[in-house]
This record gives structure tokens, sequence and C-alpha cells, in this order.
């Protein structure tokens, strides 16, 4: 069906999200048209996060539909950012393969962007794995503080 599609409407390629069929789906398109334009894409974030910058371009008036499309118009209207798919019943799919889409198309990759989300995971599990310490006060040298802590070290040792 997606190569169909793809000629049919003599798309420029195909994007496909991988995560669960690996390289079975490109080989399964490469098996029906070796020829065929396509694009691996990997979820690493939420459908959530992945949708932001694309409804950032509606909200900009910078995409819109020409034609009806009733099944992707109500998982659009449906998807907030506290969805729960099985609560609903259904994997927002046509939100997603629309997300991968204009994210290919239209959205521009964030310079460094490999690194921020380095350091992002990286501040989430430090902020799991320790809770900040109160801050510790530090005698100026020549105070009645730091004499008392001199004097304290020199008992220890």
């Amino acid at each position: 069906m997606a190569i169909a599609a793809y000629r049919t409407h003599r798309a420029d390629r195909i994007v496909a999200e991988v995560n669960n069929g690996g390289d079975m789906v490109g080989a399964t398109l490469r098996m029906v048209d070796p020829n065929v334009a396509f694009t691996e894409v990997r979820a690493s974030r939420g459908k959530v996060v992945r949708a932001e910058p694309v409804a950032a371009l509606y909200d900009q008036g910078r995409v819109h539909h020409i034609g009806i499309f009733p099944q992707l118009e109500d998982q659009m209207t449906n998807f907030t950012s506290d969805i729960d798919r099985a609560a609903a019943g259904y994997s927002p799919d046509r939100v997603d393969a629309l997300v991968w889409a204009f994210s290919e198309l239209l959205v521009e990759p964030m310079n460094s962007e490999g690194l921020y989300e380095f350091y992002r995971h990286q501040a989430k599990a430090a902020a799991q794995r320790s809770k900040p310490q109160p801050a510790q006060t530090v005698p100026q040298p020549g105070s009645v503080e730091w004499f008392q802590m001199l004097a304290a070290l020199n008992k220890q040792g």
C-alpha cells in the first residue's frame, strides 16, 4: 500500500518509523520496489514531544490541509499532552505519521540537538540520583568561625 501511494502521488520518498520493525520495514519496501526512496526514522522521544514542533507550524499558519481527512482530524483533535492510549483504545497512528512526514519536510533540526539531548538526559539522571544538598557556609580567614574550624581540625589530626 505504501508503494502504491508513493507511485500514485509521485512522492519523493517514504518515511517510516522502524523502532519495532527494524530492518524488516526497508527490506519489505525493497522487495516490492528496489528503487524506492526510503528514509527510516527511530522514535527516541514520546509522541507528544515529537509533535510539538509540528504543532508550532500549525499555530504559525504554515500548515493547512486541502481536502477532508476525518480519521486524521479526529485523532488530531483528541491528541493532547496527557493522552492515554490504553484508555482511548487506540494509538494516534495517523497523527504520528503526519508528525514524522512534516518533521522530515519542514522542521529544521536544532543546531547541536544531539548534544542538547545528551545533557538533558544527564541532568534528568543526576536529578534522580541525588537531591540537592543545602549550601555549606565557608568561614572567612581571620574570622572567629575560621579559628574555631582550625582548632577543631587540629584536635582531629
